[in-house]
């Protein structure tokens, strides 16, 4: 079960990601939903830095933090996947 609330938070927070970045993201779902789950961990991992493990309730700051380690998360990797994708049209062309 853990397994599939961490595929289910990483896909809800790579959408997330992708809606707040301006412009226009061309990751595929797939690689959204992982940028999301490794945004999780990190952001988990940030919190933990900050002392902030675990509140009773819900924990509205480390998921903050886990959005924010998203967001930057997908932002670079988005703009390694376009430049990459860009570089192998150009081979294909030559």
């Amino acid at each position: 079960m853990g397994w599939l609330w961490a595929i289910i938070v990483g896909f809800v927070l790579g959408l997330i990601a992708k809606a707040v970045i301006p412009g226009k993201q061309h990751l595929p779902l797939w690689l959204a939903t992982v940028c999301g789950m490794v945004g999780a961990v990190a952001g988990n991992a940030l919190a933990r830095g900050f002392g902030v493990e675990a509140t009773s309730g819900i924990d509205w700051s480390r998921h903050i933090f886990q959005l924010i380690a998203a967001i930057v998360i997908v932002f670079f990797v988005d703009m390694l996947y376009t430049t990459m994708k860009r570089n192998r049209e150009r081979s294909e062309r030559a």
